[in-house]
């Protein structure tokens, strides 16, 4: 089977660069579209009101989808540089497993990349981690890639 469409999520950590660098791999062998896609969610305001204070004049980039459009353009530069042609990107607020999984149905993939973080941690176990949310409620292929140190 040939991949059309691969999604891939990133949160601009490295672990998240390392399954963008594989999703983009996998697109340029395939021909595939790849979809760097970045789940935010809002700041609370008094969270927002002291970072703008320390920021000053940058404070612009801690407000709305700034931060994950900076993630998404860092990840395009893997992705390139990982042979991917053809990247769109995709910045949407919203839990991360909610976007990926929404995301994938509107650009009709074939198959979502995800990082192992968390998918081995005590707290992935009780709450839930984003590869084992992605591998449950995704109507296409997931592809789960190893990305950090002994699993974790």
């Amino acid at each position: 089977m040939a991949y059309r469409t691969v999604l891939v999520g990133t949160d601009g950590s490295a672990s998240s660069f390392r399954a963008v660098s594989a999703a983009a791999s996998l697109a340029a062998a395939t021909g595939a579209v790849l979809v760097l896609a970045c789940a935010y969610l809002p700041m609370r305001e008094s969270e927002r009101a002291a970072a703008a204070d320390r920021l000053g004049e940058l404070a612009y980039k801690v407000s709305g989808s700034t931060p994950a459009d900076d993630a998404l353009r860092a990840a395009r530069e893997h992705a390139i540089a990982a042979g991917a042609t053809d990247v769109l990107l995709t910045a949407e607020q919203g839990d991360a497993v909610d976007v990926l999984v929404t995301l994938a149905a509107r650009h009709r993939a074939d198959l979502i990349v995800v990082g192992n973080r968390g998918l081995n941690s005590l707290a992935g176990r009780l709450l839930g981690s984003v590869p084992s949310g992605v591998s449950h409620r995704a109507s296409c292929d997931v592809l789960i890639v190893h990305t950090t140190e002994g699993g974790r």
